[in-house]
């Protein structure tokens, strides 16, 4: 098809990193294509070459300055297997700890700070108002809630880690402190605290949810395989668990697969438009095989979960359709879900009797040469898969993270968007942001850095295809 018309909005707005989105039109002014380019270089899998393994938790967590937890934690899982060691239940009982820290204040931040100025001050609203500052203006006391929830996860990671950002916690073996009894009856009580503002929250929704279906269920929406970690009842699991994969009308097409054999089931494809890579179920070959990952992604592979309010809301989200839930809407929902759940997991953890052991390391004076370390992070599925010499140096890395499991869904979800706004050529802010808030849906993690605020600059150009410039919408700081 003659593309005359190229669209580009660069770069996207309230999401972590940076990426931009061009959409070509044909004569017509109708969409004829689109593209959702990564377009910053990692290199990190290179430059880890030749570093000590046991470096890999305090390292790799420098990927990210949001979910930081995920690397950390992933890395100490890999160095775990790369010693040959299993770790000790009171450290396992930390380490998630700190990963349900880690999904409170990820989850809580996207709902509030990311998604919230689009679905509580509409896609159209001006963009002098359309970001945080808008809806701290607008709804001041939900806005609060949203900070001391992110407050309440970042503190149980200092107090585990030191630092909310780049703890020192995981190691190879184990976790590096125990948890002090005065330190588990703050978190305790502050969790009470914590899980009905994130009730009211899973409220808020729903009463969107009730004044904006059609929306829901036509925005973004389009079939896909999933895929997320089970436990062996087959109950949601963020820590630990086998992998499962569901097509797109439910049927189950891989359980119980050992993480660590990722290799079997996954490929990557690679385009030369973007960094990122696009991950696919290997049996059904590219693009037949791609699936989607994250809170809808396990919601949608999980027979249950695992606490009772987390589980109670479960089941009013699956009975929202009786097959998969498809719609990219709905990954807010099911955000809140898990951010129940981790809630309620805290809690459980605080009270299991182990928690407080100063049993922590498991030693070994060996070294396997490989190691793969599977997780759920607040974004999805995250594989860390380290090879090293027999003296423990690296000698080959592989990361694939949760928001590249994600890459061909955020391409379709541009697509399907600009095909359902974009008439003719007809341009406006507020379509082009509904183009951005399909992308926010995955809260994509690209880089360590954030556009809260949502007021980077973005600039879209519209070129002919004889290179003559036709107009340009702008987006100032």
């Amino acid at each position: 098809m003659p593309v005359s018309q190229k669209i580009t909005i660069e770069p996207v707005t309230r999401i972590e990193g940076h990426a931009k989105v061009t959409i070509h039109l044909d004569d017509e002014g109708e969409v004829a294509c689109t593209y959702f380019h990564v377009n910053e270089f990692r290199g990190l899998e290179k430059f880890c070459e030749g570093r000590m393994f046991f470096e890999m938790p305090m390292i790799t967590q420098r990927i990210c300055g949001i979910c930081p937890v995920s690397h950390h934690l992933a890395a100490a899982k890999t160095c775990d297997a790369i010693l040959g060691v299993e770790i000790p239940r009171p450290a396992r009982l930390l380490r998630e700890l700190m990963h349900m820290a880690q999904f409170v204040q990820s989850h809580s931040m996207h709902f509030f700070y990311l998604a919230g100025p689009d679905l509580l001050l509409g896609m159209e609203a001006d963009t002098a108002k359309r970001n945080l500052l808008g809806l701290v203006e607008s709804h001041p006391q939900l806005a609060l809630q949203a900070v001391k929830l992110r407050k309440f996860g970042q503190s149980i990671i200092e107090r585990l880690g030191g630092k909310r950002v780049h703890p020192s916690f995981a190691v190879a073996g184990g976790v590096n402190s125990a948890l002090h009894p005065a330190d588990r009856d703050v978190i305790l009580k502050e969790v009470e605290e914590a899980t009905p503002m994130i009730l009211s929250s899973l409220k808020l929704f729903r009463d969107w949810y009730d004044e904006n279906q059609e929306l829901v269920w036509s925005f973004a929406s389009f079939p896909s395989a999933y895929m997320g970690l089970v436990d062996d009842n087959g109950s949601l699991e963020l820590y630990d668990g086998s992998i499962r994969i569901k097509d797109e009308n439910g049927n189950t097409i891989v359980d119980r697969h050992d993480p660590t054999d990722y290799l079997s089931l996954i490929a990557e494809h690679v385009e030369d438009w973007s960094y990122l890579k696009f991950p696919y179920y290997r049996a059904l070959g590219w693009p037949q095989g791609s699936y989607r990952v994250g809170p809808l992604g396990r919601l949608n592979v999980v027979d249950s979960v695992g606490t009772p309010l987390a589980q109670e809301e479960f089941e009013r989200f699956k009975a929202l359709s009786d097959g998969m839930l498809q719609g990219s809407m709905l990954y807010h929902y099911a955000r809140l879900i898990e951010d129940l759940y981790a809630a309620e997991r805290i809690a459980e953890l605080l009270h299991d009797p182990e928690i407080l052991s100063t049993d922590i390391l498991s030693n070994s004076d060996q070294i396997t040469g490989e190691g793969v370390g599977v997780i759920e992070a607040p974004r999805g599925t995250l594989i860390h898969h380290y090879k090293t010499d027999e003296t423990g140096k690296l000698t080959k890395v592989n990361l694939i993270v949760a928001t590249g499991h994600n890459n061909w869904a955020m391409g379709k979800a541009v697509e399907v968007v600009a095909r359902q706004y974009i008439r003719r050529g007809k341009l406006t802010e507020g379509l082009l942001n509904r183009v951005e808030a399909a992308i926010r849906c995955y809260d994509p993690c690209l880089s360590c850095s954030t556009h809260a605020l949502g007021e980077m600059p973005l600039k879209v150009q519209l070129i002919s295809s004889r290179g003559e410039f036709l107009g340009e919408l702008s987006r100032s700081f």
